[in-house]
């Protein structure tokens, strides 16, 4: 099924993108980020701007905002028109004045884009403060207008908090209110729920959509998600390292896509249906949790006060088995991650046991705990922050068995023979982590932690961060290693599309326990727990499958 939108050909253009052309610094891997660029955005209309990392998006948006980095990237081409104002003509100050009034920017990252050291209703105040004359009560009348409107529990709590003291998804809707507080003609959403669970994800989308068709805002919305380009686009455009290849409506590029890399970007989206249910395993269980139980403690809080204390885990068991893949699956703050940290021993348990190898990795001494470690390895969520910048990668992948008594020169040729198993070049060995691309330096992840030959690989959010893509050839390098290896794998996600494709088994978590366990088949097609239907009924684009298209 594929979405069924309104025409837009009626509509009043506000944002138009001609012959667009932004020059990179020299040295790069191409002499332009965009090139010959062409995009609308009409009033009432969400184009949906799509490609992978490099692709040329985020720059084109910028670009828009005024908001490149120049002189070394810049414009050399091209006009932006608003409201047939072109803004690349602008002075900085006729700039400045458009951007939060007529125009306005959703970023990603909410956290870096709000002020930590200022509460949300300064924020938001300085914004109506610098563009209209309205006094300080009017001022703070319409922040807790607006904040109501963005569906914020709270608003006059919310108003007098910082960023911190908020949820993501309250602070991404913060976001989305001071983008609208001016009721903008355009507003461009730079990947604004990325980072977000499905099931704040899924208000944020809906509450885009509603301000949207209230106030007859135009939208350049940028993703690389697809089910979230299922669930909103009217229009969608496709980049490919800065040349747009397809663009047309929803239903015709979801539906029955032309070009050859629209249907490998479709085709790499996992589907929701999973794989049919296999025989009970026989195998030998090699990772088992009983009666896991971690209580964060009640501490003082920044600015006086103290945070009661967060049971994150409680009384929480499972198995695993050797050659199986076990999906824990739940929103933030439902405590897979600290399962997995538990179970890894990167973090203490207040109770419970983790048997490993015949051994309890929770009570093992430190001799003791060496030797299990070398069954049981994780992959990080984010490998930049998890591989050491300043070592080659050779030493890197060499390193844990040359710390398990393992000869220098033994460890570091069968970390080269790893680099070819993760399907990474020779030539790799000897570069930096910073030189990789993000799927690149996940593969090295991966090789690290088959360097020690575990029984378990703990993956926590691995492919969270990647293009839809090269998480695709992630999760195939995976399940093959897997196969191959007789791996087992404990994979934490809160990406159910990921988790319907890749798990055998699942856990569905919520405040700290188990709510559903079973099959993948058994729990996505006949969801038994209310918390269960919840998260996936709120996957966006479920009623959505992706064409069947060969990758060649």
């Amino acid at each position: 099924m594929t979405p069924d939108r309104t025409t837009t050909s009626d509509r009043k253009t506000i944002l138009e993108i001609r012959d667009l052309q932004i020059t990179l610094p020299k040295g790069g891997d191409r002499p332009h980020a965009l090139w010959d660029f062409n995009l609308s955005v009409a009033e009432g209309e969400i184009v949906c701007l799509v490609g992978e990392s490099g692709s040329g998006k985020s720059l084109a948006a910028s670009a828009a905002m005024r908001l490149l980095p120049e002189p070394h990237v810049h414009v050399s081409k091209g006009e932006i028109r608003l409201d047939g104002t072109n803004l690349l003509a602008l002075s900085e100050p006729q700039m400045r004045a458009m951007r939060g009034d007529r125009m306005a920017m959703i970023f990603q990252e909410p956290m870096t884009a709000l002020n930590p050291q200022k509460t949300v209703g300064w924020q938001i105040d300085e914004v109506l403060r610098l563009h209209t004359k309205l006094d300080r009560a009017a001022r703070k009348a319409r922040a807790l207008e607006i904040l109501t409107d963005v569906h914020i529990p709270d608003p006059a709590s919310t108003y007098n908090a910082y960023p911190h003291q908020i949820s993501g998804g309250q602070r991404q809707r913060v976001m989305i209110a001071m983008a609208l507080v001016l009721r903008p003609r355009l507003i461009i959403a730079d990947e604004p729920t990325t980072a977000l669970d499905v099931t704040t994800q899924k208000q944020i989308l809906k509450l885009i959509k509603e301000l949207q068709a209230a106030q007859g805002t135009g939208i350049l919305f940028i993703t690389h998600d697809f089910g979230v380009v299922a669930e909103i686009a009217d229009r969608i455009a496709v980049l490919r390292l800065g040349e747009m290849v397809e663009q047309g409506p929803a239903a015709q590029i979801l539906g029955n896509p032309q070009h050859p890399y629209t249907r490998k970007l479709i085709a790499a989206v996992p589907s929701l249906r999973p794989p049919p249910e296999k025989p009970l395993s026989t195998e030998p269980v090699v990772l088992e949790a009983r009666g896991l139980r971690k209580t964060f403690g009640a501490r003082g809080g920044l600015l006086g006060g103290k945070r009661a204390p967060v049971v994150a885990v409680r009384d929480l068991s499972f198995q695993l088995r050797r050659g199986e893949t076990l999906g824990v699956v739940g929103e933030s703050g439902s405590g897979k991650t600290t399962v997995s940290r538990i179970v890894t021993r990167l973090l203490a348990a207040d109770a419970g046991e983790v048997r490993i190898h015949d051994g309890d990795l929770l009570s093992a001494t430190r001799a003791e705990l060496r030797a299990l470690r070398k069954d049981i390895q994780m992959v990080f969520q984010d490998p930049m922050a998890s591989l050491n910048p300043r070592r080659r990668v050779v030493d890197l992948i060499a390193q844990g068995p040359i710390v398990q008594g393992v000869a220098r020169e033994t460890a570091l040729a069968r970390a080269r023979e790893l680099l070819e198993l993760v399907e990474l070049p020779a030539a790799a060995a000897n570069r930096y982590p910073h030189e990789f691309s993000g799927g690149q330096r996940q593969r090295i992840g991966i090789a690290r932690a088959l360097a020690m030959e575990p029984r378990v690989i703990v993956a926590d959010e691995p492919v969270s961060a990647l293009d839809v893509s090269v998480q695709a050839q992630v999760l195939r390098l995976l399940a093959d290693l897997r196969d191959r290896l007789h791996l087992s794998l404990l994979f934490v996600t809160h990406d159910m599309r990921v988790a319907a494709q890749l798990c055998d088994k699942v856990i569905v978590m919520s405040k700290g326990e188990i709510v559903e366990a079973g099959p993948s088949a058994r729990v996505f097609a006949d969801p038994q727990h209310p918390y269960t239907r919840t998260l996936l009924e709120s996957i966006p684009g479920r009623s959505w499958e992706p064409p069947v298209h060969s990758l060649a």
